[in-house]
């Protein structure tokens, strides 16, 4: 300190003495040179941690090969931190230097204050980005949209950080803004009605696990059938199967229904509910004849063989020449209920159907104007799309084409084509 006064005392004398520069005049002078000089060692200081400290810390994190190390240099966050030296070291001098220039020593102090607001902003903010890139790599981001999460608390901070800002422009305390924000509340809801209506949405998706990136959603109101790419505090974007990108408000996930298929893909199947229209002119009993061809099946020897200890042999004995009256007066084996029963058999047996744990079923529905329905409700192990599709459609080819086996026909709407033979005797 005492070193610092001589220097002024005897500058000041050399600028009025020898060079005839007025008192007031020279003391101005060196005040303008001072702070011009803590500038001058701020930017070297500033320039020493960037060339040397800066380049030390990115070696060490290159040996490391720590993937929070990398991400924190990616998003810049010891740089960001560099340019606090410049601030300490202005600081630090400026109130030794400048004692004697209240003025500027102010000046000096309110720049430098916003200066490491704005510099404490931007280091939380690296630091944020760099830790939300670490959780994408971990597990946590797929039950868990850190997105939304991580925007909710940038508003946070940034909103902190303008309240602080703004205190130190006008010299007030920052709990006299934070007293204020509730007497602008009915202001701010009016005017941010929308944004606070997404931010709300936002957390409410967040904080319930209602979507995260990578659930398949269906919500037809937008357009929207695919996967969720990202959830950000406002809005939810889904890529649909063909491609194109859906922008769905977050408030709109909160208050309209939509479909989330994530139970699917957790449990390991994805459901059959399809149904083969059987024609009902084409059902009958079995005669005997055709109960011995139907036998050699493997997947029916089983299904036989109970039959004939349940109804009894005379209750497979129905006539070549038909149906007779006395038939009805016992039991007997029809071909729908044999193709019902040889449709669970085949589905037991194959290898990508679940069998335990969840539903299996092959029904027989009420009968329609479009025949008698025969529904396959089932979970196919594989919920990949393409997979399950290959899957799903050769069940029910090899079903479909098993029908005439039976003495069965698929119900189906009159063509052209099923007009074609009069047409040719017509002619």
């Amino acid at each position: 300190m005492e070193l610092i006064n001589k220097i002024e005392i005897q500058f000041i004398h050399i600028l009025s003495q020898n060079m005839g520069v007025g008192e007031i005049n020279a003391g101005y002078l060196y005040g303008l040179i001072a702070l011009l000089v803590i500038i001058s060692l701020g930017w070297v200081s500033n320039f020493f941690v960037k060339r040397f400290v800066l380049g030390l810390v990115r070696s060490l994190i290159k040996k490391s090969k720590t993937s929070i190390g990398e991400h924190l240099t990616d998003e810049k966050f010891f740089h960001r931190l560099s340019h606090l030296a410049p601030a300490f070291v202005i600081s630090s001098l400026s109130s030794v230097v400048l004692l004697n220039y209240s003025f500027l020593d102010e000046l000096v102090g309110v720049v430098v204050n916003l200066y490491l607001v704005v510099i404490a902003l931007s280091v939380i903010d690296s630091l944020i980005n760099s830790l939300y890139k670490v959780s994408e790599d971990s597990k946590i981001s797929s039950k868990l949209p850190l997105k939304g999460i991580c925007q909710a608390i940038k508003i946070l901070i940034n909103g902190t950080g303008v309240i602080f800002i703004l205190s130190i422009l006008l010299d007030k305390s920052p709990v006299y803004f934070f007293s204020g924000l509730g007497a602008l509340t009915a202001v701010i809801l009016l005017v941010f009605k929308d944004v606070i209506l997404g931010l709300v949405a936002g957390v409410q998706l967040t904080t319930n696990n209602m979507v995260r990136r990578g659930d398949w959603i269906e919500m037809p109101k937008y357009g929207a059938d695919g996967d969720v790419i990202d959830v950000s505090l406002t809005t939810v974007k889904v890529q649909n199967w063909d491609k194109t990108v859906s922008t769905i408000p977050a408030h709109a996930l909160v208050s309209d229904a939509f479909k989330n298929w994530r139970g699917m893909s957790e449990s390991g199947g994805r459901r059959i509910k399809r149904s083969i229209h059987l024609d009902l002119s084409s059902l009958r009993f079995l005669k005997e004849s055709e109960i011995e061809e139907l036998e050699k099946i493997e997947l029916l020897k089983d299904y036989f063989k109970g039959k004939r200890s349940d109804i009894g042999e005379k209750g497979l004995a129905v006539e070549k020449q038909g149906v007779v009256a006395p038939l009805l007066n016992g039991r007997n084996l029809t071909n729908a209920g044999t193709f019902r029963s040889y449709c669970l058999e085949y589905l037991r047996a194959n290898p990508s159907i679940h069998k335990e744990g969840m539903t299996f079923l092959v029904r027989q529905l009420a009968p329609t104007d479009k025949g008698l329905p025969i529904e396959i409700y089932v979970f196919v192990n594989d919920i990949r799309w393409v997979q399950y599709e290959a899957i799903q459609s050769d069940i029910f080819d090899h079903l479909l084409a098993s029908l005439p086996i039976f003495g069965l026909r698929a119900f189906q709407l009159p063509s052209d084509s099923s007009f074609s033979h009069l047409i040719e005797q017509k002619a």
